[in-house]
């Protein structure tokens, strides 16, 4: 390891990334960085109005900036708009949807994994920066398209 490379900045220009899909329609992501350990991820995300994120549970805390766009909170109603930073502490549960008819793009930083639950608090799925780093390698790859997020060794 070069002792110079681990105090040096990593800069990501976000605008020479394409939005990778993730899966569901209305979804995309740009990935930024990828924690060591598979302990999290910091990505901006994308989400198409009227595009609904189900129940969910964070293992570890998230932090979430909403840069544009509006969506409410479904559990409180409350509307988060732009400029509105929202902390979710280890074991939040939530869900929300993407309001108006603008698209809604936040700065997010997850540790841990995303479980999606069933009514009954089942988990219906999971979620982790592994699964996340994978999506995007592979269409990377798949559209001929440069690998710019920065990985933690």
């Amino acid at each position: 390891m070069n002792p110079s490379m681990d105090f040096a900045s990593h800069p990501i220009d976000s605008d020479r990334m394409q939005w990778t899909p993730m899966g569901p329609p209305g979804l995309s992501f740009k990935p930024l960085r990828f924690f060591r350990d598979g302990s999290g991820w910091m990505y901006l995300f994308r989400l198409e109005p009227g595009t609904r994120i189900p129940r969910h549970r964070h293992t570890g805390e998230a932090h979430g900036f909403n840069v544009a766009g509006r969506r409410q909170l479904l559990d409180t109603g409350e509307v988060i708009g732009p400029g509105t930073y929202v902390y979710e502490p280890p074991g939040n549960v939530d869900s929300w949807q993407v309001v108006g008819d603008e698209p809604v793009v936040l700065l997010i930083n997850v540790r841990g994994a995303i479980e999606y639950l069933g009514p009954d608090g089942e988990v219906l799925g999971r979620v982790t920066s592994a699964d996340r780093l994978e999506t995007y390698r592979r269409w990377c790859e798949a559209n001929g398209t440069a690998f710019l997020a920065t990985v933690e060794e």
